[in-house]
């Protein structure tokens, strides 16, 4: 019996556009996000830059990005790799992530991302 099992992935075809945005909506998520732009991670190398999170945490943030079809995760030997879908992103919603990515970083804010204090206008 192998101790790596296969994970789910949706096809291109089943992805959902409602979810992709959903799992991107997170700003945790999209950090993840940012930092697979520049190349697949070991599962274990996926905490953010300000601290560790719970485990428990970081799975369920990795389960909710692969569920949409954001993420791939494979096993390696005895590591799990994710990686960015990239690919089936672009042609299932041409120009998406791209228009993501290209959005600056957060910079600071509450949870959902929205500026610690309002700004005037």
């Amino acid at each position: 019996m192998s101790s790596s099992r296969e994970l789910a992935h949706p096809e291109p075809a089943e992805m959902v556009v409602t979810d992709v945005l959903f799992a991107l909506s997170d700003p945790a998520r999209l950090a993840l996000v940012r930092r697979l732009a520049e190349g697949p991670l070991e599962v274990a190398n996926c905490q953010p830059a300000g601290g560790e999170i719970p485990k428990s945490t970081l799975s369920h943030q990795l389960k909710t990005l692969r569920e949409a079809g954001v993420i791939r995760n494979v096993p390696s030997g005895r590591q799990r790799y994710v990686s960015l879908r990239r690919e089936d992103l672009e042609s299932r919603f041409p120009g998406l992530l791209a228009a993501i990515l290209a959005e600056p970083g957060e910079t600071g804010g509450d949870r959902h991302g929205r500026p610690s204090a309002a700004s005037p206008g």
